[in-house]
């Protein structure tokens, strides 16, 4: 049978290989766990708030205060948890893991042996690593709703702006807020690839990803840089916040989507020209 590049490793079985790695089981159980450990803590945790920080379910009319009124509200919550590091830790792993650990096995050189075309190998990997990314942050939701119905019930969702949503309309919202969060990661998911294909060392790739965005989260936080804080890709982190609101305001998510879409694009771009030109020794 004659050779066909567009053949050599199939999507199912780069992802197969991927599903099968311990790494992405942890990495699921981590996400999984979120949810279930807030629950509990809620359910058979101290009861009372003595002037600290706010009690998850307290019943003030913030996010942590409102999580335990009913599933809706605690998916939202738990959404709110996942966004500033756990979601990030888990795509910059699945994606900043995924050719360094190749490297690190020594195996890299034996897939482009097989032969696989390098621009094909990577783009395969880009592929499996973003499915796996999408699979943990539809997972966060799904678990929450789950988790949220078991222990609070399945009251309709009231959000710190005032509004009620029954939960049909609920979970339309919840899925806007999903589907914004996926693309916002965009960034940390190019940014983690590209440290991958410069490196051999998969937590190198990975904790340098993590480490920027909290920097960037840093920066983002500094009042006194002013307009400049709007150009960095983290300031948008959490404008799925606006999908609370009784009229959704599209504008800010457009915006945020677009910055982490472009520059994840960007990353990915740089990533698939530096292994064009990249000496494979392991």
């Amino acid at each position: 049978m004659s050779y066909t590049a567009s053949k050599t490793l199939p999507y199912n079985v780069e992802l197969y290989r991927q599903l099968k790695r311990k790494r992405t089981a942890f990495a699921y159980a981590f996400v999984l766990s979120l949810p279930i450990l807030v629950a509990i803590a809620v359910k058979f945790g101290p009861s009372g708030n003595s002037g600290g920080p706010t009690r998850l379910g307290s019943g003030t009319t913030d996010l942590i205060g409102l999580a335990t009124i009913g599933a809706a509200n605690f998916t939202t919550t738990m959404l709110y948890f996942a966004t500033p590091f756990l979601l990030v830790t888990v795509v910059a792993l699945f994606n900043g893991d995924t050719v360094a650990s190749e490297a690190s096995w020594s195996t890299l050189r034996y897939l482009l042996a097989s032969p696989v075309p390098r621009r094909r190998l990577l783009i395969q990997k880009i592929k499996v690593s973003l499915t796996l990314s999408a699979i943990a942050v539809l997972l966060m939701p799904i678990s929450a709703w789950i988790v949220g119905t078991i222990a609070f019930g399945t009251k309709p969702l009231q959000t710190p702006l005032g509004a009620t949503f029954t939960n049909s309309v609920a979970l339309s919202r919840i899925a806007i807020m999903t589907g914004y969060l996926a693309i916002s990661l965009l960034f940390v998911a190019g940014l983690a690839f590209y440290l991958s294909v410069r490196t051999d060392a998969p937590l190198g790739a990975v904790g340098v990803a993590v480490g920027i965005s909290i920097l960037l989260n840093i920066l983002d936080a500094i009042t006194a840089l002013g307009s400049i804080r709007n150009w960095l890709p983290v300031h948008y982190a959490f404008s799925w916040f606006d999908a609370l609101s009784t009229t959704i305001d599209w504008s800010v998510m457009i915006r945020g989507a677009s910055y982490c879409f472009i520059s994840g694009t960007v990353l990915y771009a740089l990533a698939i020209n530096r292994f064009a030109h990249k000496d494979i020794t392991s």
